[in-house]
């Protein structure tokens, strides 16, 4: 049924919903995004699915978005990039809106999209040795899509230590910044994430999908207004000149005109 990523539902109803993209460090291509979504809708309409655990199959969790779709979009004009925007957009509203727990298992790094994912986990923790970073800027784009859900997770003031600059940070700095709930020894992620699961499997199926929904209604920041500018703004970001020298420069492996 799926070619990017794949479900597994134990005894307990347990959902693993896992990026399966390895050889790719997971990267989000347009079919995954897809996928992605309609996954999203599957195990939250399923009654007999309690809770979802995101994971990702092989080395890294997510590299952010791949590079096939980057370079595609290098040629679509402004209408053409809003829509591919708003793929990425959907999948994680998709994943922000799902009526169960969802928790994050990240086993190796993430970066771009990859945070934007772990930031719309319920809760997400991470191994301790793992690396983080919103390298869009690097690319004179914006982490834009991502945003409602990374500033939504971080606060203002957290996200603006990261938000702009690029720079790679570690798991500690994760927990800190309230990306990660908590960093843990790779052999000990398993359990750590069993720790999150569990409590869910004693409390009302309904009262959690409420409670949740209630959550984000007072929380407030992840809304449609907020969604439909940030794709508004990641487009007319691609329109810039520095969109094409910092994307241009990626592919041809060479500094973009900025770099001191």
């Amino acid at each position: 049924m799926f070619e990017t990523i794949s479900i597994a539902v134990d005894s307990r109803g347990v959902a693993t919903l896992t990026l399966d993209r390895a050889d790719k460090h997971n990267a989000m291509s347009a079919q995954m995004l897809a996928e992605l979504t309609q996954a999203a809708g599957d195990l939250g309409a399923d009654e007999a699915v309690r809770v979802v655990i995101l994971a990702a199959a092989g080395r890294t969790f997510c590299a952010g978005g791949d590079l096939g779709w980057m370079r595609d979009q290098m040629g679509m004009d402004a209408a053409t990039r809003a829509a591919e925007a708003g793929k990425l957009a959907t999948m994680l509203g998709a994943l922000n809106r799902l009526p169960k727990p969802l928790i994050g298992r990240l086993q190796g790094n993430a970066f771009g999209g990859g945070v934007g994912m772990a930031s719309v986990c319920d809760v997400a923790i991470g191994v301790d040795s793992l690396k983080m970073a919103l390298t869009e800027t690097k690319l004179g784009i914006i982490p834009a899509t991502i945003g409602p859900y990374v500033i939504a997770r971080m606060g203002e003031g957290r996200a603006r230590r990261v938000f702009m600059s690029g720079r790679v940070f570690g798991a500690a700095e994760a927990v800190d910044l309230g990306l990660l709930a908590r960093a843990v020894a790779a052999d000990a992620l398993d359990a750590a994430v069993e720790a999150e699961v569990a409590p869910y499997l004693a409390c009302a199926p309904g009262a959690v999908a409420a409670a949740k929904k209630l959550a984000q209604d007072l929380g407030g920041m992840a809304n449609q207004e907020a969604v439909a500018m940030s794709i508004d703004a990641l487009a007319a970001r691609w329109e810039t000149d520095e969109a094409a020298e910092g994307i241009g420069a990626f592919f041809d492996k060479r500094k973009a005109n900025w770099v001191v």
